[in-house]
């Protein structure tokens, strides 16, 4: 990931009138990319640079090294692995995996495609979706062969497993309306290990993969500026290297893997708004935006820079999913079993950031935590109508309408399976907050370059840059807003950072 700590204006002006003898200041600090003319000599000069060693980068590394390009993969910070090291690991993958295929999961392409396309955002980019779908059994055989370990085992459970479970439902696929678009089938493959330690086992072996097959891995080098030929192809990248400037010519591209925008501040509220006030910006520290900022810099076009994940974790444990979730109107809105991406989703973007979980005796939290704080409770739903200052009568209306179907079994607004549905009966009553200022309420950025199906980064035209590609949360690529599916992430990361990888090592770039 690329380094944004240093004072920006510092960081123009020492590009503009140091950078070690090798670049002149001929054009406006900030303005553009860098002009091949003001670089009057390289430091090193290589195949491939990969930009980021989270997942992208590194299967664009391992990839564009088979292909038998030189690479070299930078990371400005101390340590690889990115925010795919961070997270639970989990690749949403279907059509028919190995894991599947082993544990009796029935599964096809065209359900895999109908889900991902219908479920979430509308519009998306139903080409890279298309091709996700078809190669997805390919790519799971792909992961499994550069050492990442998975389990014959699944789990029924909501959520992340926690024990050595590989295989379950990681999204929304069980919960309605997604279920009637297409049929559920388990997804969510994660490393088999006990915990929430899926990320890092699976950075440890894509690293592991990337330095055995001769990629150079370097950390404390932050990529700056991209340079520019006269005909806007990408010749290399102005780096800092131990504070120093230093230029990087580059024979056949760039990939960009940088990351998202979560921990720019600046730049959330100017492309995110809706992101900004959740509480917990989830992301690699580095996630400051600056590999998108390069792009656009070179021409590139950027797309739904407002969208992202903004998670609300209700569940485990699965009993509070019989509580209902209401509005500031006091009225329900989604399905309680929604997965935790939609339901914060709904809460951030449709709801101005604000909901409460309303449980009885049996649907309320059954031990200590404080993901969500309780900020009312009472012998009666009128009690806690009245602390939370609710129009008169609306929650009471809610809970008596929701009641009245729940007994017959049917749920006729949101049609919340006969697991978790019942009616709410049995003090005390509780309401828990989960504003995304109050509540554990993860956010990350999904806006990004626009790019083609190998990662070729496109310009407002559509042209595509020369020399220039990208992956991962650099992109706008598969994952849009609602979240629908934990994996859909790093799937997206891994498969289309492998064919950039693969693209980059393959251009005609200048050889001389």
């Amino acid at each position: 990931m690329t380094k944004s700590s240093v004072n920006p204006s510092i960081r123009r002006r020492s590009l503009l009138t140091g950078l070690a003898a090798t670049a002149a200041a001929t054009v406006t600090a900030g303005a553009a990319a860098l002009p091949r003319s003001a670089v009057k000599a390289w430091d090193m000069s290589i195949d491939v640079l990969v930009i980021g060693s989270g997942s992208a980068g590194v299967c664009a590394a391992i990839e564009a090294r088979q292909a038998g390009a030189e690479v070299l993969l930078i990371e400005s910070l101390s340590q690889l692995g990115g925010s795919s090291g961070m997270s639970g690991g989990v690749v949403y993958a279907g059509g028919g995996t190995a894991l599947q295929k082993a544990l009796k999961v029935e599964d096809s392409v065209e359900q895999m495609y109908r889900f991902v396309s219908l479920a979430g955002d509308v519009h998306p980019p139903l080409d890279k979706i298309a091709l996700y779908c078809e190669e997805s059994p390919a790519h799971f055989d792909w992961l499994v062969a550069q050492g990442i370990p998975y389990t014959q085992k699944l789990t029924l459970a909501k959520g992340l497993p926690m024990g050595d479970e590989s295989l379950y439902f990681s999204g929304t696929e069980q919960a309605w309306p997604a279920r009637e678009l297409a049929t559920p089938a388990m997804r969510g493959h994660v490393p088999g290990v006990v915990g929430m330690n899926g990320g890092r086992r699976l950075m440890e072996a894509l690293l592991s993969r990337a330095e055995s097959l001769g990629v150079s891995l370097r950390t404390r080098v932050s990529a700056d500026r991209l340079v520019t030929e006269s005909d806007g192809r990408i010749a290399g990248v102005i780096v800092t290297i131990e504070g120093e400037p230093r230029a990087i010519r580059v024979k056949r591209g760039v990939v960009l893997a940088c990351g998202g925008f979560i921990h720019n501040r600046e730049m959330l509220k100017l492309y995110a708004p809706k992101l900004y006030d959740c509480s917990v910006p989830w992301g690699n520290v580095d996630d400051q935006g600056d590999g998108i900022n390069m792009g656009i810099a070179a021409g590139a076009a950027a797309l739904r820079m407002h969208e992202g994940f903004a998670i609300a974790p209700i569940y485990p444990p699965e009993n509070v999913i019989s509580g209902i979730v209401v509005n500031a109107s006091g009225q329900r809105f989604i399905s309680e079993e929604s997965y935790h991406g939609v339901l914060g989703d709904a809460i951030t973007y449709h709801q101005k950031g604000q909901a409460w979980l309303i449980t009885d005796q049996e649907s309320s939290y059954n031990f200590q935590q404080d993901n969500f704080l309780p900020v009312a409770e009472g012998s009666s739903i009128n009690a806690i109508a009245a602390q939370l200052n609710f129009p008169s009568g609306a929650l009471q209306q809610t809970v008596a309408y929701y009641n009245q179907h729940a007994i017959n079994g049917d749920d006729p607004m949101f049609h919340k399976s006969l697991t978790y549905l019942r009616p709410l009966q049995g003090a005390p009553y509780k309401a828990w907050d989960l504003s995304v200022t109050q509540a554990f309420f993860p956010a990350h950025t999904f806006g990004g370059l626009h790019t083609a199906l190998d990662g070729e980064v496109l310009n407002s035209f559509g042209d595509i840059i020369p020399g220039l590609y990208a992956a991962g949360r650099n992109t706008a690529g598969i994952p849009t807003a609602p979240y629908i599916a934990s994996g859909l992430s790093v799937g997206d990361c891994t498969f289309f950072g492998r064919r950039a990888g693969r693209a980059a090592a393959a251009a005609n770039g200048d050889l001389a």
